[in-house]
């Protein structure tokens, strides 16, 4: 079964209230098994429009990745981000056929 992930863009108004948010999704990025593979750090935008972090959350199934973005935990935690930053969200389905050779 292919992995989910999380590809994440944001710009933080308020870095001490988003801490609020942090904090608040830890619990439900843990129950669903996340695991963080890049959390604001150095990037290039070469095409195309970016915002000031980016960040890629990979889950153990697709499913999982939803389920998480859908839990009680986790829209509790976005009501603390929402007044605070502007976040485009996208969860996708990893991808394990032919690679390039």
């Amino acid at each position: 079964m292919p992995k989910g992930y999380w590809i994440v863009r944001v710009d933080i108004a308020d870095q001490e209230k988003y801490k609020a948010y942090v904090e608040a999704n830890a619990e439900p990025l843990k129950k669903y098994g996340a695991r963080i593979l890049a959390r604001a750090g150095q990037f290039e935008n070469p095409e195309g429009m970016s915002r000031a972090r980016n960040g890629i959350i990979e889950f153990p199934t697709y499913q999982a990745a939803l389920d998480c973005w859908k839990s009680p935990e986790y829209q509790r935690a976005i009501k603390l981000r929402q007044p605070v930053s502007t976040l485009d969200l996208v969860i996708i389905e990893g991808y394990e056929g032919p690679q390039p050779s």
